[in-house]
This record gives structure tokens, C-alpha cells and sequence, in this order.
């Protein structure tokens, strides 16, 4: 297995150097560009300070060499730095993306938990009034936009019950020691993880159950019911273990989707992580901090990618990767 992994590695390679051009194509095409706040001024001043940060950054050489400029960074370590704040972009991403990671992580877990005994059970009691209540709630949380849901959260939760605070991840306006230091930082977590986790549970909801219900009929479940097996050791040792095969597909990508997702949930509960910094380098044309974090989510794609593949031969033994 350490030889297939060290394989899918070397081919992820010209897959990532394909995806690192266009996105930083896609950036330097993007009206406005990184010091668009320093221009306009008119004055000489302005000018000279904006030609002084356009060489200071490099943007005055040819795109192949930043570029190749910034790629060689990436690979060394150094991924710039920041034009808003003057920080080096990994500091800046490291300072935020256990928040985030804590927000997906979180979620994920939580539409794990759900999912797969309610897709589950849906599939065992097909026709039910467990399963068409399920497969109605599922169709809801997955038409339901991120965004309108976390309003209304906030609407209901925080403006007219009070019930949770509406932003941020602790409450500054008093410190808090045990217990309570807990649940301040709980309860600032609910409501952001709640959006995150709506449309994944949905999702993989109604993958399990589709997915279950192709297996359950199969000749090997029937005769190992046949042969006296209790209920519980059916679905789980047979039926699952074959259904979950695609399923792994779906969860394990909705790692990178989550991820992404945070970018509005973040923004919505004024999060600390990395969504929020997505949204504000963009509005300032952080093109470096972008960078980063556009080269985070497609690394975390590969990655999950390959997980998912590992996977595959856990859970399937005919699947080898000598």
C-alpha cells in the first residue's frame, strides 16, 4: 500500500501544478488588482508610493516569473507575504485554520452520527412513516440555503430568544474559568456548526439509505438471514459493509465541500477562521493570502481523494493496491 500511496502522490503532482495556474491566472485577472486601494488618488505622492509597493511586491515582472516566483515559495515554505497586513501569509493562515478545521470537524462528526443510523434505518423500514418523514426532512436540508438557515438561526436564537450569542467564538466582554468557559465557547459553536452540518447530513442521509437499499435484497443477505444470523449482524457486518463502499465516497468528499462551506457560514457569525479571511482578502485583493488558501483547499482535495481510495480497499478485500 505505501507503494500506491507514494504513486497517487507523484500524480497528484502535475494535477496541483495545473490547478495552482489557473488560479493564479483566474486572480490576476480580476478587475482592480492588489493595490487598487493605493491608486486614485491623483496625486504625485500616490503615484510614487504605488510604483514604490509594485516593485517592493514583484508585480511588475512578467506572470511566468511571479508565478514561478510564488510557486517556488509554496514549495520552500514561504508563501508570501500579506499586502493588507505585512504578515507572512502561513502565519496568517495558521492563525486561522484551526478554527476552521474545528468548525468542519465538528460537523462532520455530527452528520456521521446522524446519517448513517437514519439512512439506515430508512432503508430497513422502507415505505415507513420513519422512512418518508426522514427522506422529506433530507429533501428540505438539502434545498435549504446555507445562508437563509443561518439567519434564521440567528433571527430566532439569538435576536428574540436570546438564547446564543450571535458572533465570534468567545465572549470578550467577561473572562470565564471552567465549566463556564466551556459552555461559552459551546454555545458560540452551535448554531455556525448547525448550518455546516445541515445540508451534509441531508446529503449523506439519502446516499445511505439509496445505498442500503441496493444490498439489502442481495443473494448473500438473504441466506445469511437464512442461516439464522441475528437482524443487527445482517445490516451491519453484510449489508453495510457493501453499501458503504460508494458512501465512503460522499462523506470523505464532503470534507473539502465542508471546508468551503465555511466561507459563508463564517461570514454570516462573524468567525474568526479561515472563511472569514477568504472574504476579507477578497474584498482587499490579498492576492498572497487568496493564494494560500485557494492551494489549502485543492491539497485538501487530492487528499481526500486518496483517503477515499485507501478506503475503498479496507473495506472491500478484492480491491488491492499491490
Amino acid at each position: 500500500m505505501s507503494s500506491y500511496v507514494i504513486r497517487r502522490s507523484l500524480q497528484a503532482i502535475p494535477l496541483l501544478i495545473g490547478i495552482s495556474i489557473v488560479i493564479f491566472l483566474m486572480l490576476q485577472m480580476t478587475p482592480g488588482g492588489p493595490l487598487a486601494s493605493s491608486e486614485g488618488g491623483g496625486g504625485r505622492a500616490t503615484a510614487e508610493r504605488t510604483e514604490r509597493l509594485r516593485a517592493e511586491f514583484g508585480l511588475d515582472d512578467p506572470l511566468p516569473v511571479q508565478y514561478l516566483n510564488w510557486a517556488g515559495g509554496i514549495v520552500t515554505g514561504d508563501w508570501g507575504t500579506s499586502y493588507n497586513t505585512g504578515r507572512p501569509v502561513l502565519d496568517t493562515i495558521t492563525d486561522r485554520l484551526p478554527t476552521t478545521l474545528l468548525l468542519t470537524g465538528l460537523a462532520f462528526l455530527i452528520a456521521l452520527l446522524i446519517a448513517l443510523p437514519v439512512g439506515i434505518r430508512a432503508a430497513t423500514r422502507q415505505y415507513s412513516a420513519f422512512d418518508y418523514a426522514s427522506s422529506g426532512l433530507s429533501f428540505v436540508g438539502v434545498s435549504t440555503p446555507s445562508f437563509w438557515f443561518g439567519l434564521m438561526l440567528l433571527y430566532v436564537f439569538s435576536f428574540q430568544l436570546g438564547w446564543l450569542p450571535s458572533s465570534g467564538l468567545e465572549d470578550l466582554r467577561q473572562a470565564h474559568v471552567g465549566l463556564a468557559a466551556v459552555w461559552d465557547r459551546l454555545s458560540h459553536l452551535i448554531m455556525p456548526v448547525a448550518v455546516l452540518a445541515l445540508i451534509a447530513t441531508a446529503q449523506l442521509t439519502r446516499y445511505v439509505r439509496g445505498s442500503m437499499l441496493e444490498v439489502l435484497h442481495e443473494d448473500y443477505v438473504r441466506t445469511a438471514r437464512g442461516n439464522g444470523l441475528p437482524e443487527r449482524n445482517v445490516i451491519v457486518r453484510h449489508a453495510f459493509r457493501n453499501a458503504a463502499i460508494p458512501v465512503v465516497t460522499i462523506a470523505v468528499l464532503m470534507i473539502p465541500e465542508l471546508f468551503l462551506g465555511a466561507v459563508i457560514t463564517e461570514s454570516i457569525f462573524a468567525i474568526p477562521g479561515m472563511g472569514r479571511l477568504f472574504i476579507d482578502s477578497a474584498d482587499l485583493r490579498d492576492y498572497p493570502v487568496l493564494l494560500g488558501i485557494l492551494t489549502i483547499a485543492a491539497l485538501l482535495v487530492v487528499v481526500t481523494n486518496l483517503l477515499a481510495d485507501l478506503l475503498y480497499g479496507l473495506l472491500d478485500p478484492r480491491i488491492s493496491y499491490a
